[in-house]
């Protein structure tokens, strides 16, 4: 009999075995009102037409503009913002604009005009809120369609991730809790066996 050296995880920790895939800043902004917030749970849920599921609390201001404004960024932070990513996650958009408090520079998306933030972050996707009525006030998960995106060559092109030492500043960071972050990088290229 094999005897475990693993020691239990209490469930409200659970979900960070999992959640390891790079934390986004989400924006959002509706009549003159914008805001900016970290999320550490998102994930594309379909290809075509391009579909993502966010996870943004119901009670947060972010949630609130982007219901009301029909949509939200999703911008990937590289390594050279953890701070900046730690910091939004602190405070609520309801104290006070965010972007301005923390000096963040946006451009304004193509489709919907939600803020964008490009310095220093790896990518970003502008998103169309899928309305899911019987969801809305029950659950913190949001679906959206991609109705826009870029990235910075420099680190994704032609449809792939290049991580290496030149860009490690661009590098995408994941959320491991309590203000804790991993970089992406170090990739293997596998083989068939």
């Amino acid at each position: 009999m094999n005897v475990s050296r693993f020691e239990p995880v209490r469930p409200e920790h659970a979900s960070r075995l999992i959640n390891h895939g790079p934390t986004v800043l989400v924006t959002s902004a509706h009549g003159g009102r914008r805001n900016v917030m970290a999320a550490a749970w998102s994930m594309p849920v379909e290809f075509t037409p391009p579909r993502v599921a966010v996870v943004i609390d119901k009670s947060t201001f972010t949630r609130e503009l982007a219901q009301a404004g029909g949509g939200f960024g999703l911008c990937l932070p590289g390594l050279a913002l953890a701070d900046l990513t730690y910091s939004v996650g602190q405070h609520s958009g309801r104290e006070g604009d965010k972007f301005a408090r923390y000096g963040i520079g946006t451009l304004t998306g193509p489709v919907l005009g939600m803020p964008l933030i490009e310095h220093g972050c790896a990518a970003w996707l502008e998103c169309r809120l899928i309305p899911e009525r019987h969801t809305e006030d029950a659950y913190d998960t949001c679906f959206a369609e991609v109705v826009a995106a870029a990235a910075d060559p420099r680190i994704f092109a032609k449809g792939r991730w290049l991580f290496d030492e030149r860009n490690a500043e661009l590098q995408t960071i994941h959320h491991l809790g309590a203000g804790l972050f991993v970089r992406s990088g170090g990739t293997v290229q596998a083989r068939a066996l």
